[in-house]
């Protein structure tokens, strides 16, 4: 994963094989970390400037899990606007593709790491 732009994945922990976002990921030159949204705080700690923050709700989250993304959503966008750092929530692997395309764009840049 050396040189390439790294992706944070937040999820709920529970991965099904046809969500997964790192394949549709890689295919777009961006190398990805999936953590669940517990462990997100600490992995964004390690990860010294991703090229983006996804928070991939399950497709039909409760009232409880969609408050508790948005709140980190609120908040990662709070602390990683200056850097600008773009935090996305998406429900499904084409939502997703389709924002971190537009807002990325369709090439990714490898650059050293720090």
């Amino acid at each position: 994963m050396n040189g390439l732009q790294k992706v944070l994945v937040v999820d709920n922990g529970e991965r099904e094989p046809d969500s997964a976002l790192s394949a549709e990921l890689a295919g777009m030159g961006y190398a990805s970390v999936t953590a669940p949204f517990e462990a997100a705080d600490d992995v964004l700690a390690l990860m010294p400037s991703p090229a983006a923050v996804v928070l991939q709700m399950p497709r039909h989250p409760n009232w409880t899990e969609r408050r508790r993304f948005l709140e980190l959503a609120h908040r990662l966008r709070a602390s990683l606007s200056p850097s600008g750092i773009p935090v996305l929530i998406t429900g499904g692997v084409s939502g997703a593709l389709t924002m971190l395309q537009n807002e990325l764009g369709t090439q990714a840049v490898a650059t050293p790491e720090l």
